[in-house]
């Protein structure tokens, strides 16, 4: 799908075809002939467009007849966009800028995006293209901590689960923790790299002030990928911990029923003979029953008593 939005009155409208200061928002899912309708109705390289919407496009920007393209990694909730465990994943979003308006394109659903085409900021303004790309890339960075944070938290979770289980589930989650930090190591430090170049280059023509503000977007998505890989790190550590631990927990538990075999196998064994039709001692006294379910009883109490103070039990 294909919106058209420009800032007018203070708000953001939408529009049904393509204005100069406009925003052009792309969306997929879309086949070859829409691709190619696309590059013609904005007159855009469709190589510009496929590798947006390429999944495993990586972070860097060209220029091309006049006309820019950055492609950023950004982070967004793995709801059915691979079959892989990840709980998050990271996509690229295409940001196309020409000298009449501003393309992003995306293949899914982007919370990037979503933000300023639901809840613009009152100082949004498309028609500024400079400041519109810098707002995506520090809400980009603003959704990466967001997201460590709830993965931070899911972690954290999962390990108090793992200290009183012994079931593989629960390290089947923190594992798809682990492959979503790997995403956004992964991610982060390719947008770092893209974030350096575009300051030292200054591919956007920035003016100072907004020199300044990319600055502190290379620092926030610095701090994002040292927590990141921090994060990573905790469970990379933990991990063999944790299995430990769960295999532990299983020793104890095939420990305390062999014991308990073990308690009851001795009473079996002595009422297995009793059971037998053969001459046996005291098996005329008419007591011979409550002897031996003493004797039975007391073997089994002095069998525990010896399991406990070896701390088999």
């Amino acid at each position: 799908m294909v919106v058209y939005l420009k800032r007018e009155n203070g708000k953001l409208k939408k529009l049904t075809a393509p204005e100069p200061g406009c925003w052009i928002h792309v969306y997929g899912p879309f086949g070859n002939e829409a691709t190619q309708k696309l590059s013609e109705q904005l007159s855009i390289d469709i190589d510009f467009i496929t590798d947006s919407l390429d999944i495993d496009e990586r972070s860097r920007y060209e220029t091309e007849e006049g006309k820019d393209l950055i492609v950023l990694r950004t982070p967004v909730e793995n709801e059915g966009i691979s079959d892989l465990e990840a709980l998050y994943l990271t996509i690229p979003i295409g940001i196309i800028r020409t000298p009449d308006y501003v393309v992003t394109i995306s293949a899914y659903n982007n919370p990037v995006v979503e933000y300023f085409m639901q809840t613009p900021p009152k100082t949004f303004d498309p028609a500024n293209q400079e400041k519109f790309i810098l707002s995506l890339f520090e809400k980009n960075v603003l959704k990466y901590s967001e997201f460590l944070r709830q993965i931070n938290n899911k972690r954290y979770a999962f390990e108090k689960a793992l200290y009183h289980s012994s079931r593989n589930e629960d390290l089947f989650k923190l594992l798809n923790i682990q492959k979503s930090l790997v995403y956004f190591v992964t991610s982060l430090r390719s947008n770092d790299l893209l974030l350096l170049k575009i300051q030292r280059s200054n591919f956007l023509r920035l003016q100072e002030d907004d020199l300044d503000m990319l600055r502190d977007l290379v620092v926030d998505n610095q701090q994002a990928l040292e927590m990141s890989e921090m994060y990573s790190n905790i469970l990379n550590g933990t991990m063999d911990a944790f299995a430990s631990i769960i295999s532990n927990n299983l020793n104890e538990v095939m420990k305390r029923l062999t014991s308990v075999t073990i308690i009851l196998t001795v009473p079996m064994l002595i009422a297995s003979l009793y059971g037998m039709n053969v001459q046996l001692p005291v098996q005329d006294n008419p007591y011979a029953f409550i002897i031996v379910f003493s004797i039975c009883i007391l073997c089994s109490v002095l069998i525990s008593i010896y399991f406990i103070r070896r701390r088999w039990f």
